[in-house]
């Protein structure tokens, strides 16, 4: 009889605190769970620390973590810990198996000057130089790291998020209840999508924005400030994080769903938000082409605008506010869509045959 293959999961340490939900930390969950339904044993390894930015106590507990397996065990590292901390990973190269799964590229993180960047970039090329093989979400991701990086292509490999079944979303009234998923950071661009929609004030819509607003309170600040400039704060609701029942019963009330991202290696909501037939308006950056993709007769399930672009989006809303054939097209489109989408056992697949690979 065969012995069941292990592997240590090195994850941040909230990844289950359901203040900070994440697209990262519901996919190290979602794994997890498919690994063992795989036949693996998983050893899990939850880190606390302000990652990517881990002070002294967060380095040492990763470090004794490590330390503390046995020589040659496969571990399977956060990128968002795993990049942060070059030096430590370097260290325990020689004598464990390495695997570095990037949700997100740091270098790619929007709103940092050039030198915070270039510290980024650089402790990340080193990280994943050190692992065996990298782990990414979407085709896009693996391009940059190994443009970026330098990283041979044979060691990076691609594993995009699943999506579980859901129900059709009935929505509101078909049109002007929209709602955008993601954390409250400058990356996800909700200040782009105030400034959008101020220039909507004559037509009928409300837009409930769901999620974590503790990730970067002084951006959070800012978008109230701008929501109070333009008067929408009967329209435009800064919601809190939700999961769960109450995520998908949000998810269930909407008609359209908007991401305004500056940056976004995959984009799990829009996948979400397909799985319920609720076409996505968002915008056409990184890897978010790929999560949209197309129904089964080419049809896009969604439109896409330029990021960092109010007008744009602006018009893209209107569009949909104003033309009901337009709506009936998408909607169509994402039903057809929903029809092609992949669950979390393909993923887990795919991760498994990497696993397996440097494990042996």
């Amino acid at each position: 009889m065969t012995a069941p293959r292990t592997v240590h999961v090195v994850m941040p340490g909230d990844v289950d605190d359901p203040a900070v939900p994440s697209g990262g930390n519901t996919y190290d969950r979602r794994l997890c769970g498919g690994l063992v339904a795989a036949g693996w044993v998983v050893g899990e390894v939850a880190v606390a620390g302000s990652w990517p930015h881990p002070g002294t106590a967060a380095r040492a507990e990763l470090a004794g973590a490590l330390a503390a397996l046995p020589a040659r065990a496969l571990v399977l590292l956060d990128g968002l810990v795993a990049c942060a901390v070059p030096e430590i990973l370097a260290a325990e190269a020689g004598r464990l198996r390495l695997v570095v799964l990037v949700h997100a590229p740091l270098g790619a993180e929007s709103g940092l000057d050039a030198a915070a960047t270039a510290d980024l970039e650089d402790r990340e090329r080193r990280a994943l130089r050190a692992a065996a093989a990298v782990l990414v979400t979407s085709a896009w991701g693996g391009r940059w790291l190994v443009d970026h990086h330098r990283l041979p292509e044979t060691r990076v490999h691609v594993a995009p998020p699943g999506v579980d079944p859901a129900p059709l979303a009935p929505g509101t009234d078909g049109a002007s209840r929209l709602l955008c998923v993601a954390s409250v950071t400058h990356r996800k661009g909700h200040d782009v999508l105030v400034e959008a929609l101020a220039r909507l004030s004559g037509l009928a819509w409300t837009c409930e924005c769901v999620g974590a607003l503790s990730r970067d309170p002084g951006y959070v600040a800012g978008v109230r400030r701008l929501i109070g400039a333009y008067r929408l704060g009967g329209r435009v609701r800064l919601a809190g994080p939700r999961t769960a029942a109450k995520l998908a019963a949000t998810y269930a009330a909407a008609d359209l769903v908007v991401l305004a991202s500056r940056a976004e290696t995959y984009g799990m909501v829009v996948t979400e938000a397909l799985a319920r037939g609720i076409p996505v308006l968002a915008t056409g950056v990184d890897g978010v082409p790929e999560a949209l993709g197309r129904g089964g007769d080419g049809g896009l399930p969604g439109t896409l605008v330029p990021p960092g672009d109010p007008a744009a989006l602006a018009v893209a809303l209107r569009a949909w506010l104003t033309d009901p054939r337009l709506r009936d097209r998408l909607r169509a489109a994402a039903r057809d869509r929903r029809a092609t989408l992949a669950g979390w056992e393909v993923t887990s697949r795919a991760v498994s045959g990497v696993l397996a690979a440097v494990g042996t």
